[in-house]
């Protein structure tokens, strides 16, 4: 009888469940399985057919019938993920900061709001489907009305979804009162910037990694998943923006692969998670505003290959779908083909001809996410002559670029659909990277070494280097 220790991940995903076996002697991925996500039932429906099919590859490799599981985890972004609000004091300052550090804990920022906020405001948050608010404004000792009037304001309203504070601490005691008094479940976290243009966004980010846990797990129904599985750690984005980070800076016995970017197309968004400083690699370049934090995610709602087939149309512009597809002459109604992409979201391209304009839809997403997501230079005449700000992240000399999700991962040639989003002399305020190495998620690993690398960081680095191949 052979014995083995095998960790167990499971993504509770938004269409698929997909697990991951992994054998943790030999380091290798063992199996895998998905099935579709069963939220609106019995979400355990859809995991157990996934794990029926897992057994069913693991004694097909092995001489177990059965295997006893050492450590079982998951994620999850089933029922549309973590919805969040960020409130702030300035738009470009406190709101962006608090927009900042929700993205970078995997929640789905659906809106941003600044300044005082008004009854009408509150009304429309309180309509949102919303799971969390975070609420922040002020650096540490300066403006604490706005971020007070506007607990007042969530006070005064009930709103009935957790509260993570995280804007002036000179604030905290009356907000706490505030909360106390009307019942509101309320989290203190320290301020997203606590110094002008200064972040601090990890804090928030564990706070709201807390909240999923304790009470999003619960009201998305997963809590049925908990007598099996060891833990829901975190939403699947943060798990994909932690396998990215320790990738990046290695573990205690792994070097780490430096500064990298990670392109994930799905059927509603098109995510871009880049872990690196990003400062200024040009001479007399300057850097302005709101630092980016070292592991940034951003996420485009309009760019998605399905649900949102038609906001990437009207994002890209009928011209650039055609350039991608190679179609001078006209041929290919466009919008048609988005249209019907939109309306059968589970469409599955089979004929060249589809995997083409797919391709083509990728090439268009990757290179505007790319753009939005990368620093930007901008110019300024002075007396001396033209000098350049640069706002946001330099990501010229990244050396990696990982692409996953299915048109990435199915395709031929992912190199050219990953190239769409280098950078383009025709454009170079974009600081996009100019000559990564590509590397594809054949297998779906990233959120699985995400929540491996929690709490064996050695083995997911070495796991990573094995099966991210090079295109």
């Amino acid at each position: 009888m052979i014995r083995m220790r095998v960790y167990l991940t499971i993504d509770f995903g938004s269409t698929y469940t997909k697990l991951t076996a992994i054998d943790l002697g030999t380091e290798e991925i063992l199996a895998t399985a998905k099935a579709i996500t069963t939220i609106e039932d019995d979400i355990m429906i859809g995991f157990n057919n996934a794990f029926v099919a897992l057994e069913e590859q693991i004694s097909s490799k092995t001489d177990l019938d059965k295997v006893e599981f050492v450590r079982k985890v998951a994620c999850s972004s089933a029922a549309g993920g973590l919805k969040m609000v960020a409130i702030g004091l300035i738009p470009d300052l406190t709101a962006d900061a608090a927009k900042k550090a929700a993205l970078g804990a995997g929640a789905r920022v659906i809106e941003t709001f600044s300044f005082e906020l008004n009854n009408r405001e509150m009304r429309k948050i309180k309509e949102l489907p919303l799971d969390i608010i975070l609420l922040a404004g002020g650096t540490d000792g300066g403006n604490k009305q706005c971020i007070i009037h506007n607990a007042k304001l969530i006070a005064k309203h009930q709103i009935d979804v957790p509260v993570i504070v995280a804007g002036n601490k000179v604030a905290e005691d009356e907000i706490e009162e505030i909360f106390e008094e009307a019942g509101i479940d309320y989290y203190i976290a320290d301020n997203v910037m606590p110094k002008l243009n200064k972040l601090n966004v990890e804090p928030a980010r564990e706070a709201i990694r807390k909240v999923f846990m304790n009470k999003i797990v619960e009201a998305k129904g997963l809590g049925n998943a908990e007598e099996f599985v060891s833990g829901i750690l975190m939403p699947t984005p943060a798990a994909v923006l932690k396998a990215a980070e320790v990738l990046a800076d290695g573990s205690d016995e792994e070097k780490g692969l430096g500064d990298l970017i990670i392109v994930d197309i799905g059927g509603a968004t098109t995510d871009i998670h880049s872990i690196g400083k990003g400062i200024p690699t040009q001479a007399g370049v300057i850097p302005k505003g709101l630092e980016d934090p070292y592991s940034k995610r951003t996420v485009e709602g309009d760019l998605g290959m399905r649900y949102s087939a038609l906001a990437l149309l009207e994002a890209s512009g009928t011209k650039k779908i055609r350039e991608y597809l190679g179609d001078a002459d006209k041929k290919v109604d466009v919008k048609d083909h988005c249209n019907y992409r939109h309306d059968n979201i589970k469409m599955v391209p089979g004929s060249k001809d589809e995997i083409k304009f797919d391709e083509a839809m990728a090439m268009a997403a990757t290179e505007i996410a790319m753009a939005r997501h990368c620093g930007v230079l901008e110019s300024v005449y002075t007396p001396m002559g033209a000098m350049y700000y640069q706002l946001g992240k330099d990501l010229i000399n990244t050396p990696y670029v990982i692409g996953t999700g299915g048109v990435i991962v199915h395709s031929e040639n992912p190199h050219r659909i990953l190239a769409s989003g280098n950078f383009n002399e025709e454009e170079p305020i974009h600081l996009k990277p100019r000559d990564p190495k590509f590397l594809v998620d054949r297998t779906y690993i990233l959120s699985s070494m995400g929540l491996l690398a929690q709490e064996l960081p050695d083995v997911a680095v070495r796991i990573m280097k094995k099966y991210l191949i090079e295109e």
